[in-house]
C-alpha cells in the first residue's frame, strides 16, 4: 500500500510522462517535491517508495534528496524560513537578517521552535543577489529586501 495519496501518485505519473520511458528516473526531483508537499518532509520510507515508482535504486533517490537543500529529511516547522548567506547576500545583510531571526525565534540554523511553527535553514544562492537580504519561505515564496521591520511583519503574519 502506498504512503502517498492517489493525487500525489497521479502528479508523480505526470512528472514521469515528461521523459522517455527509459529515463523515468529523471522525474526524481519532481517526485521528491510532490511527496514533500504532501507529507511535509521526505522520510526514508517515502524515498523507498519513490525509488520503486521510478525503478531506480533507493540510494540514488537518497543521493538526490541529500544533495539539494530544498528537501527536508526530517520533520520541519509549519513555516520553513531559508535565509541566503552566500557572499553577495552576506555582504548586503543576509547574515544580519539570519542573526535577527535567530534572536527573534530563539533558535539556530536547522532548529525548530518549541511550538513547531518555524524552522530556520541556511540557504545557498537563490539567484536574487540584488534583492538581499533574501529568504525563501516554505521553498516556494521568495521574500526580498528583508529589513528587520519586514522580518517582524512576516513572522507576526505567519504566527497567526
Amino acid at each position: 500500500m502506498s504512503m502517498l495519496s492517489e493525487q500525489a501518485l497521479v502528479q508523480i505519473a505526470a512528472e514521469v510522462a515528461k521523459y522517455p520511458a527509459e529515463h523515468k528516473q529523471s522525474a526524481v526531483m519532481g517526485a521528491l517535491r510532490i511527496a514533500q508537499v504532501e507529507k511535509g518532509w521526505v522520510s526514508p520510507e517515502i524515498m523507498q517508495e519513490i525509488a520503486q515508482i521510478l525503478e531506480m535504486p533507493p540510494v540514488a533517490v537518497e543521493e538526490v534528496a541529500t544533495f539539494y537543500n530544498m528537501y527536508d529529511l526530517k520533520p520541519v516547522g509549519k513555516h520553513k524560513i531559508t535565509v541566503c548567506t552566500n557572499l553577495p547576500c552576506a555582504l548586503t545583510g543576509g547574515v544580519d537578517a539570519a542573526d535577527y531571526i535567530k534572536k527573534k525565534l530563539n533558535i539556530g540554523f536547522n532548529e525548530t521552535t518549541a511550538d513547531g511553527l518555524f524552522t530556520l535553514k541556511e540557504g545557498e544562492c537563490m539567484g536574487a543577489c540584488g534583492d538581499a537580504p533574501v529568504l525563501l519561505l516554505n521553498n516556494h515564496n521568495m521574500c526580498s529586501f528583508m529589513s528587520t521591520e519586514k522580518i517582524d511583519a512576516l513572522l507576526q503574519e505567519l504566527a497567526q
